[in-house]
């Protein structure tokens, strides 16, 4: 590996590209590879081992590109394949995605937080784990959010559809004392807008991992002494998607410039 090499991330579908968007902040003179999975999205409601399949069949397609570190910008292939990855591609800098329960919890003050996420990362141990070390004296909800990523894939950001989704899976969870919301999976950041006008609460904190996540790939790829470190120019990004089709790259690209509200 060497750092003309570009960094890959992948998703189950658009998602990643909110992780992306930070890491473009973070390191603009390196290159890019996003691979979105649209075609088997979402990831969120397959078996383990499924999700795990799939995840390492987007790999080695990145790494056919001759990535030199790779970012999995899904919270679900993150907790259903981190680990394999991890042991299976031992040479290549890997990091994965989760809630960011933690943020969540250093910067509460005592109030609920609840955090949106698909049902399958929900369900994972890995997830579970992350619960059980940060919630001691804290009141952490876990909302699951089975079809959410769907507004995203399709474009929908805004309106009275998504209003309704909110209204039947979030506004049961939601109480007095909800401090901060945690975006659990990386399509969820698009509808932040959205979330926030319908809360209409400056009191509640919405957050999520992709900072965190850009900032970690860029410690790794330092410690391997793999940053661009001579280039003047910005770096490249190249996007794929397994559905093959133009509408889906363009939507993508339009998610990487969308003017997010935080």
């Amino acid at each position: 590996m060497n750092i003309d090499m570009p960094i890959g991330f992948m998703d189950s579908g658009l998602g990643g590209i909110s992780v992306l968007r930070e890491a473009l902040k973070l390191m603009p003179r390196e290159d890019y590879i996003y691979y979105g999975d649209s075609l088997n999205a979402p990831y969120g409601v397959r078996p383990t081992e499924e999700i795990r399949a799939l995840t390492v069949a987007v790999v080695e397609k990145l790494l056919g590109h001759g990535i030199k570190g790779l970012v999995v910008a899904c919270n679900t292939a993150t907790s259903a394949a981190v680990r394999y990855l991890r042991e299976n591609y031992s040479g290549l800098p890997i990091v994965g995605i989760e809630p960011a329960v933690k943020p969540a919890v250093e910067m509460s003050h005592g109030g609920r937080i609840l955090v949106m996420a698909t049902p399958m990362t929900i369900a994972q141990e890995k997830y579970k784990r992350l619960l059980k070390r940060y919630a001691v004296g804290r009141e952490i909800v876990s909302v699951p959010c089975a079809g959410l990523m769907e507004f995203v894939e399709s474009g929908d950001f805004e309106g009275k559809d998504l209003n309704g989704y909110f209204e039947e899976h979030l506004a049961p969870y939601l109480t007095d004392d909800t401090e901060t919301i945690v975006l659990g999976c990386t399509h969820y950041p698009f509808i932040r807008p959205q979330l926030k006008a319908y809360l209409d609460n400056d009191g509640i904190s919405i957050i999520d991992g992709s900072a965190g996540t850009a900032r970690e790939i860029k410690r790794r790829l330092m410690v391997e002494g793999l940053l661009q470190s001579d280039r003047k120019e910005n770096g490249t990004v190249t996007i794929f998607n397994s559905l093959n089709n133009n509408e889906i790259i363009e939507r993508s690209e339009a998610l990487l410039k969308m003017n997010l509200v935080y």
